[in-house]
């Protein structure tokens, strides 16, 4: 247990590490500890399907608190239709598919139930790294959450009525699937109610909050299977919707707990049922396997989308790209081998109640017999199902996993690689960056409500959201697709912190930053600043404020680009520009919010910086001896109208004194004319502030944004 843990998890790391489905890894080390000893020999068949059945139920209810109802506004008929005819039609097309490769009608339509279903445990990590639009996403996650149940209970039907001796009509099929559905939806109604009014009035506590959402879904489950056999997948999934679309009900910290253990439980569930399979029994349904996978990628998942979507309002982008994105996962594995099993002690079943009914009743025993040998036919017909299964979910996470960015990236709907760069706030020389990180290819996002900084972002052409970013609709719904990292850069030190707390989650920690607070205090004392997991990473390389950021723009600092060569390096670059702010690095396959963190940008990489221009062959004289530069502005900025009013009292200085010519001597200070002069008799030059000399990373005393302005 303790090995399996362990590669579980490192598994996935590796997947997300090399940018591969993690699955292919899980069922690789499954089936090679298989061979070394199988789950059954550990737990027991009983055991081990029942633990598989209450994980199977705690990832539906994860997947489906995620599922708000406001998603679907436009899409509400392409979901419904997805969940109902698009399964339909590819029940029946995988029935007759194998029938046609040779498996028995009954058996057909028992591995067309099951392979309907594709999920959470492998729709949700292709999402993570592809992050498409947000129409896409919706349309992929509702279908793969809703149609899971729905495909165990279709199994279970087709199970009992091939599994019972006097069979059972289509009416009656449709009579139990109904039932089914009505008894989760009883059953989940009043727990949904109880659950939130307890959260409501605050009766769970924080601590606790994820562990009893846990003891919910899986006493749910169970209970609702007690009334009904398979409704308790029903009733979890009914459950997370319903709770997941109370207004004003914040389950964060449940849905962040329950993703870790998501993560845990897929990767043990893969290892453990992929253990049950051996080399052999894939080797003898591989060539029937690959004809049959064929089909189900190039034949029946997309004539089934074409027919269930069309004349929907999706478009012909997103019809092609879900008809090529349909991954089987956790869920089409566990009944696979649950039904394998069922099989075989149902025929052992009817055998004994054949031979204790012998003497009384023997022609009833004779039937009895007689249809156990059916079904044990069957039953090794079933047998392959589970091999044939696993060497589906094996091919389809490889084909759609690896082939999907591709696909969404020729269709406008997501990129292969995302390195987008979402602004949160919307200063003038982040519109600016926009525009040059635009130039390069790379998508940019403009999160912002001011008015004239909207019409100046959609005048060049930018992509922008008119929200709050701390609003429902910027957490919740806005799309962000593309986007890879975000700078939080709005002149409130506290809101970009907020912002960066919840994006983190969307995006990772590792991409997130914000402009560095004017509290920033020093890294020694724990007693100063904001504490580290309040706030994002530190941006820019020096890390500098908002206020130094506008100042530097308004004395005439612009955002420049400069490719690095052989002439041009990052340390010449440094050594001659030492107050330019560098803001981004921009290689041939990603983008990189620069910090004080990062690595040396090398030859060949484009750094994105504000500061003035780099020349050609910077000039090396001393600094001091240059006459500082005047920018010219269409308005004076507050420094230029300090240098003004200078000037100005110099000059009334100079001409009151040619005017009264030269004073008698008298007590220091008595006249304007006379204070502090020289040797020679004249007036010294008045200080001159150099505003060149002004550190970027500290807003200068004189500035607009000090208070005594």
């Amino acid at each position: 247990m303790a090995l399996v843990l362990a590669l579980a998890v490192g598994a996935q790391w590796l997947g997300w590490r090399l940018r591969l489905p993690a699955l292919l890894f899980l069922l690789v080390i499954g089936f090679g500890l298989g061979q070394w000893v199988t789950p059954d020999e550990i737990f027991g068949k009983q055991l081990l399907f029942d633990g598989v059945n209450l994980s199977v139920a705690i990832i539906l209810f994860e997947g489906s608190l995620g599922l708000k109802l406001r998603e679907v506004r436009d899409l509400g008929r392409p979901i419904f239709r997805l969940c109902t005819i698009t399964a339909g039609i590819a029940w029946v097309l995988i029935t007759l598919a194998a029938m046609a490769l040779g498996f028995d009608g009954r058996v057909s339509l028992l591995l067309g139930a099951i392979l309907i279903v594709t999920g959470p445990t492998v729709i949700n990590p292709i999402l993570r790294q592809l992050r498409p639009t947000r129409r896409v996403s919706a349309l992929l996650r509702w279908e793969g959450i809703v149609v899971d149940p729905l495909g165990a209970i279709l199994a279970l039907l087709v199970y009992q009525a091939i599994s019972s001796i006097d069979g059972s009509s289509i009416g009656q099929g449709v009579l139990d699937l109904g039932l089914t559905l009505l008894v989760g939806l009883i059953f989940a109604a009043p727990i949904g109610w109880v659950v939130t009014t307890m959260m409501r009035h605050h009766l769970i506590p924080d601590f606790l909050q994820g562990v009893i959402f846990v003891g919910i879904a899986v006493g749910t489950c169970v209970g609702a299977n007690s009334l009904r056999e398979e409704s308790g997948l029903v009733a979890v999934t009914m459950l997370g919707i319903y709770l997941a679309n109370q207004r004003h009900l914040e389950l964060e910290p449940v849905i962040e707990f329950k993703e870790h253990l998501q993560v845990l439980l897929v990767g043990v569930l893969f290892i453990m049922l992929a253990g049950r399979v051996t080399p052999s029994q894939i080797v003898d349904v591989l060539p029937t396997g690959l004809i049959f996978v064929a089909l189900l990628v190039l034949v029946i998942r997309p004539v089934s989308v074409a027919l269930g979507l069309r004349r929907t309002e999706t478009t012909r982008q997103e019809r092609i790209l879900m008809a090529f994105m349909a991954p089987r996962g956790i869920v089409a594995a566990s009944i696979a081998s649950i039904f394998a099993m069922e099989f075989s002690e149902s025929a052992s079943h009817l055998r004994e109640q054949a031979n204790e009914i012998a003497e009384s009743d023997p022609e009833r025993a004779k039937q009895l017999l007689s249809f156990a040998e059916q079904i044990a036919g069957m039953a090794s017909q079933v047998d392959r199902l589970v091999p044939l299964v696993f060497l589906v979910i094996v091919c389809t996470v490889a084909i759609y996993g690896l082939g999907i960015g591709r696909l969404a990236e020729k269709l406008g709907l997501a990129s292969a690689s995302p390195r987008g760069v979402m602004f949160a706030g919307s200063p003038s020389w982040s519109i600016d960056t926009a525009k040059t990180l635009r130039d390069l290819d790379v998508p940019t996002l403009i999160v912002t409500r001011r008015a004239y900084d909207l019409y100046a972002a959609r005048k060049a052409g930018l992509r922008c959201e008119a929200a709050d970013f701390l609003s429902e609709y910027a957490t919740e719904d806005m799309d962000l697709a593309g986007i890879a990292s975000m700078v939080a850069c709005t002149p409130d030190d506290d809101t970009n912190s907020i912002a960066s707390v919840h994006y983190r989650r969307v995006l990772g920690r590792a991409n997130v930053f914000q402009l560095e607070r004017l509290d920033e205090g020093d890294a020694e004392d724990s007693t100063t600043g904001t504490a580290q997991i309040l706030k994002a990473r530190t941006a820019f390389d020096p890390p500098t404020t908002h206020s130094a950021m506008d100042k530097m723009w308004r004395t005439g600092k612009r955002v420049r680009r400069v490719e690095l060569d052989e002439n041009r390096t990052w340390e010449r670059f440094r050594q001659t520009m030492p107050e330019a702010v560098v803001m981004f690095v921009v290689k041939p396959s990603s983008v990189s919010v620069a910090n004080v963190d990062m690595n040396a940008p090398k030859n060949g990489d484009t750094i994105i910086y504000l500061g003035d221009e780099w020349k050609k062959e910077p000039e090396h004289g001393p600094v001091e001896d240059e006459e500082p530069k005047r920018q010219t502005m269409s308005v004076p900025s507050s420094e230029e109208a300090v240098r003004d009013r200078i000037d100005a009292d110099r000059k009334v200085q100079g001409d009151k004194a040619a005017g009264d010519g030269v004073r008698a001597s008298g007590p220091p200070g008595t006249h304007l004319g006379q204070a502090g002069r020289g040797s020679d008799g004249r007036a010294p030059e008045p200080v001159r502030p150099r505003f060149d000399r002004l550190s970027p990373g500290r807003p200068s005393p004189m500035s607009a944004d000090s208070p005594s302005e």
